[in-house]
């Protein structure tokens, strides 16, 4: 197939056409910008020719002619079949220009006349095939697109070969897809251009094939199932849409513990050689897919006496794959074991289960063959998985563990104690800490539809919860049923209270309300006998009130460290080891903070508490970050973060946080976008806690990026939002230096002094000696503001000293950097080296490329701080009547909130009347309104 087209250039790389292959795609995309040639390889289903096809459309238009081909096998045998489809189009236009012997052999190989062929007339055709590409690129760039290359007939691809070997410099780029296994792709590289760059395309990420069925449209599937569709498809996007669509046309999705459905496509395409195999070689091979790390030893166990012969011929047909330096026999593509199970009659597959049910040597292995195995209820066979579940669950396997308690389910005869709905509603709690929370929330949606007692039914209410995560707004009906579930239990009142303070806090965005309904879950707990739920009431109540600088927090804080403890809520990410852990970090003991949350993630990873581990990451991170550890910072946040996506839990978290590390030791473009994203889920969450918190983070990225407004906007927005929620303690966000920074960059000192002052007082009160340092270096650039060079410089060089004994990294480094930047204003010598020595040893990237840009641009002044003008001091008395109100109000020192409550309307509609003010009088913010103020006073 041929193309022809006008000359332009090359389009700009769209890597998000080809999803999962962002780094493959960019690489081939430089290579053929420059010129080069790129041959993809790897297994089949692999998205060679998807890659091929997107290369082919970006860098298609910038040729003026494109040749195409692609070859199948049964064609394969079938002589210049790939050169008839490259040139039978052009054939007429470049005949004309090639001398007699050439165009006669070319000819002849193409359309079949006479009795050319390599042998007989090979030098011509040979030279005929280059002579075409060099014709025909005299009037512009030539690609060649050829995809499975593996198929090509013998002479179509020794005539390219001998082409492509001898093209030079012209104009012709090859673009070509075959398939290979391992790094069996050189012989098709030595038949190539000689600078042609070699792409292996290999398997996707977990994430990535979520993406892949998400666009495709099968959307919907639970993560655990998507994680078994990775498992099972080994990464290859081919087999994982095949295995989602499979889902997709399956009235009856499987349950946990199942097979995924593998269809018959599928089936075909990895078990064509099972028909070489004796039946019990097959049926050695069923029992080795049944079996979740099968040995050799363990199939004889099972009753394969020829095991060993067995395994051996398997892998002979590249089914199998014996490990070389193990016993362990492997198939050699996971998607051969699932199939193979798939295709065998259900009684085979019981009669493997029931054989490793007494071969295997694990308990919970023989406990989930043994279910595998039985049909029906069975109170001994049920009993035996629970026993499993509980083994897993102490093993840190809350996900094994979830699958074996809906196996105990499934198995436990109705009028057993405990019952059916008990144990699903135990497996929810278990998928709930593996971090499932989609299977968590359907298996306690299965339980609320049948259960009548109270506890089972509040208990299904507390999953449902759970799994909403963040979002607790989305499940607000829920509360009042928990409640007139709980009745008077104050077992049960006790879990619902404990919710309730959650939601008042993420929901309400009321620490104050959210402290009360943790006391009063704390208690009831404590009445019922419940330690677990008391403890965990009791850490949230020490968490706001520290957080509201509250002075109960100490004592409340010994409260929930008090003996005796839950192991499990002891290391949770909302028990009282995480509070203290808060409380180290706010009160400037990093070392002993970075301990302790590093002994918390410890021992959740023991315990496989995938939700806590995605939490303690990220403030492990933070604890890097504030030490001025950047690089070791954003390796952290990153791991949170692609954690928290694989798991879908604390996103927003995780994304506000790396985009922290990312400002300071990565890439700002990327922090920004991280910000961005966060207060955009947080803002869909209605979660007021995380809404402030992305807003900090976006302020601190858009003052790395140079963009004091936008800092300013956003971190006004955090205090109205913190003033709101009850938060007095200025070192939960540390964004107050931030903001005054910004305010003097925009030429506001006296709101940045303002800024500073209030901060101040309740740093004082609380002893946060690391803010009270940071607002005094933006407190001397609000006297260098002034033209107080001299005091500036000096409270700048006490501020970097504190920070230093403190173990501030980063913020010491910036108090070093704004002190060459105030001396870079004066007249004499201004050295940077400081500056760039601190941030170079914390890895902090975007400020020292801010130290390349102030060495670079040399000498600056800084601005003066604008005066007023003194015609906007008559424009006071031309505002509208709601203005002059407003305004007045504002003068007084209200708040938004404050003066939307005595006029009666809308914060909103006190932020648009501001707006006005502002354009009217030719002012930026609130101290502007004070200030004109005062100056029409002192006329």
């Amino acid at each position: 197939m041929t193309m022809r087209r006008d000359f332009s250039e090359p389009g700009r790389c769209r890597s998000d056409l080809v999803i999962g292959r962002e780094e493959p795609f960019t690489a081939a995309c430089e290579q053929l910008g420059r010129g080069g040639s790129v041959l993809l390889h790897g297994p089949a289903g692999i998205g060679k020719s998807t890659v091929l096809r997107a290369l082919a459309a970006e860098y298609g238009g910038a040729a003026r002619t494109v040749l195409r081909c692609s070859a199948t096998e049964s064609e394969s045998h079938l002589p210049f079949l790939a050169l008839a489809d490259l040139f039978g189009l052009v054939l007429d236009e470049v005949s004309g220009k090639l001398p007699a012997a050439q165009r006669t052999a070319l000819e002849s190989a193409l359309t079949g006349r006479g009795e050319s062929t390599l042998q007989r007339d090979g030098l011509a055709l040979r030279l005929a095939v280059l002579s075409a590409l060099r014709a025909l690129a005299t009037d512009g760039p030539v690609l060649i697109v050829a995809d499975d290359v593996q198929w090509l007939d013998p002479a179509s691809a020794e005539l390219l070969g001998f082409a492509a070997r001898r093209l030079g410099d012209t104009p012709v780029r090859m673009l070509c897809a075959v398939r290979t296994e391992g790094q069996e792709y050189d012989r098709h590289l030595r038949a190539s251009p000689p600078d042609t760059l070699a792409v292996r395309l290999g398997p996707l990420s977990r994430t990535q094939v979520s993406a892949l069925l998400d666009h495709r449209g099968y959307t919907g599937l639970p993560r655990s199932t998507v994680r078994e569709i990775h498992r099972t498809s080994g990464g290859n996007p081919l087999f994982a849409l095949e295995l989602g669509r499979a889902l997709a046309e399956n009235p009856t999705p499987p349950r946990p513990g199942e097979p995924l459905p593998v269809p018959t496509s599928l089936r075909a395409l990895v078990l064509s050689r099972l028909e070489m195999l004796s039946d019990e070689a097959r049926h050695t091979l069923l029992v080795a897919s049944a079996g979740a790390r099968p040995t050799t030893a363990l199939l004889l166990a099972a009753g394969r006496e020829n095991a060993e012969a067995d395994t051996a011929r398997a892998a002979e047909l590249g089914l199998l794959a014996t490990e070389p330096e193990g016993p362990t026999v492997r198939f050699a593509h996971p998607l051969i074991s699932a199939a193979l199970y798939a295709e065998a009659p259900a009684h085979q597959r019981r009669a493997a289960h029931a054989a490793l049910s007494t071969a295997a040597s694990d308990p919970i292995e023989r406990a989930r063959h043994l279910a595998l195995a039985t049909i029906g209820t069975d109170p001994d066979v049920a009993a035996r998985l629970a026993g499993a579940a509980a083994l897993a669950r102490d093993r840190g396997a809350p996900s094994v563990a979830a699958s074996l308690g809906l196996l105990a389910a499934r198995h436990t005869p109705a009028d057993s104690v405990p019952g059916p709905d008990e144990r699903r509603l135990l497996a929810a709690e278990d998928a709930i800490t593996a971090g499932e929370v989609d299977l968590a929330r359907d298996i306690a949606r299965e339980v609320l539809t049948v259960a009548t007692v109270p506890a089972d039914r509040v208990r299904a209410w507390m999953v449902v919860i759970e799994a909403a995560g963040q979002a607790l707004g989305d499940v607000d009906a829920v509360f009042p049923q928990a409640l007139a579930d709980a009745g008077d239990d104050p077992g049960l009142l006790a879990l619902v209270h404990y919710q309730l303070a959650w939601r008042a806090l993420v929901v309400e965005g009321d620490f104050a309300e959210g402290r009360v309904e943790a006391a009063h879950a704390a208690d009831l707990a404590a009445r019922a006998g419940d330690r677990r739920t008391e403890l965990l009431a009791l850490a949230f109540q020490a968490q706001a009130e520290t957080l509201m600088g509250h002075p109960d927090a100490p004592a409340t804080i010994k409260r929930a460290l008090k003996e005796p403890q839950d192991p499990q809520v002891a290391c949770h990410h909302n028990g009282a080891g995480s509070t203290r852990f808060r409380w180290l970090l706010m009160s400037d003991e990093l070392p002993e903070a970075r301990r302790t949350v590093t002994s918390l993630l410890r021992e959740v990873r023991r315990r496989g508490m995938v939700e806590s581990e995605v939490h303690f990451l990220r403030l492990l991170a933070e604890t890097e970050l504030r030490s001025g550890h950047c690089g070791r910072a954003l390796d952290l946040a990153r791991e949170s973060l692609r954690l928290a996506r694989d798991s879908g839990i604390g996103e927003v978290a995780a994304a506000m946080l790396t985009s922290l590390a990312e400002a300071s030791g990565g890439s700002v473009d990327q922090a920004l976008a991280l910000a961005r994203e966060a207060v955009e889920h947080a803002e869909e969450d209605g979660d007021q806690i995380y809404v402030s918190r992305a807003l900090a983070a976006l302020g601190y990225v858009q003052l790395v990026a140079g963009d004091a407004q936008g800092t300013v906007g956003s971190l006004r927005r955090v205090r109205e939002l913190e003033q709101g929620l009850g938060v007095t303690d200025p070192a939960r966000g540390r964004w107050h230096g931030d903001l005054a920074e910004a305010l003097v960059r925009i030429g506001e000192p006296a709101e940045a002094q303002d800024v500073i002052d209030v901060t101040r007082e309740q740093a004082m009160r609380l002893g946060r000696e690391s803010v009270l340092a940071v607002l005094d270096r933006a407190e001397a650039l609000v006297r260098a503001a002034r033209g107080e060079h001299e005091a500036a410089l000096a409270q700048l060089t006490s501020v970097q000293d504190r920070l230093a004994k403190l173990g501030y990294g980063l913020e010491e480094a910036r108090a070093a950097f704004e002190s060459a930047r105030l001396r870079a204003g004066r007249p004499g010598p201004a050295s940077y080296d400081e500056a760039a020595r601190l941030f170079r040893r914390c890895r902090a990237l975007p400020w020292l490329r801010q130290v390349d840009a102030a060495v670079a641009a040399g000498p600056s002044v800084r601005p003066a701080v604008p005066a007023a003008a003194p015609a906007a001091l008559d424009a006071l008395e031309g505002l509208a009547s709601m203005e002059r109100q407003v305004a007045a109000l504002v003068m007084e020192g209200a708040t938004n909130r404050e003066i939307a409550g005595r006029l009666f309307i809308s914060v909103k509609t006190v932020e648009a009347t501001l707006t006005r003010v502002y354009r009217k009088l030719g002012i930026r913010s609130r101290v502007d309104i004070v200030r004109l103020a005062a100056g029409r006073h002192a006329r």
